[in-house]
């Protein structure tokens, strides 16, 4: 089923989220849900707080970006229970980032190249492990939505303030996706 998916000004995407265990209700069926969800909005990432849920799961897909990172063909993953540990600071990189809650918004973040992370697979199965690359990103993207973190929390107060007529449009509905949305009242 598809879900729709909170855009900026839930009050969900500002909570820290909670680590569930194996008897979460219907973790399995939520799970296959998140991965059409995903499908559908054409995105690479999907955190249960974007959905409306405050935990700590992701879905993360980059075989769409195939072509670009023949490293990543095939790779879908779910990440229960993820944290981020540590930062290797020593290499950083800004590139454009977007993100479905916040549509036809893209900015430049910096963010290491590398972190520490851990968490569990759909089986509850433990990985603590040092990401690199663009992985990395995409999961300081997404693990970020897990702390009530917004990709524009991270970039410069100036160019918060030069997209502020855009937050305030998603704000008050008025933007186009072509996936379902549920807005902020």
């Amino acid at each position: 089923m598809i879900l729709p998916i909170y855009t900026y000004g839930q009050p969900v995407l500002r909570k820290v989220a909670q680590d569930i265990d194996a008897n979460y209700p219907d973790l399995k069926t939520l799970i296959v849900n998140m991965w059409e969800t995903l499908a559908e909005s054409e995105g690479i990432g999907l955190a249960a707080p974007q959905i409306g849920l405050p935990i700590r799961l992701v879905v993360i897909d980059l075989d769409p970006l195939k072509e670009d990172f023949p490293e990543y063909t095939g790779f879908k993953k779910v990440f229960i229970n993820a944290h981020i540990v540590d930062y290797d600071d020593t290499k950083t990189e800004s590139s454009s980032e977007g993100c479905l809650s916040l549509p036809a918004i893209h900015e430049n973040v910096v963010r290491p190249t590398r972190i520490h992370v851990t968490y569990q697979d759909e089986n509850f199965e433990e990985h603590d492990e040092w990401v690199d690359g663009y992985l990395a990103r995409v999961m300081q993207h997404e693990f970020d939505h897990l702390d009530g973190k917004m990709f524009i929390d991270r970039i410069s107060p100036l160019r918060k303030q030069l997209i502020k007529s855009k937050l305030k449009a998603l704000l008050q509905g008025r933007f186009r996706t072509g996936y379902k949305v549920k807005i902020a009242k």
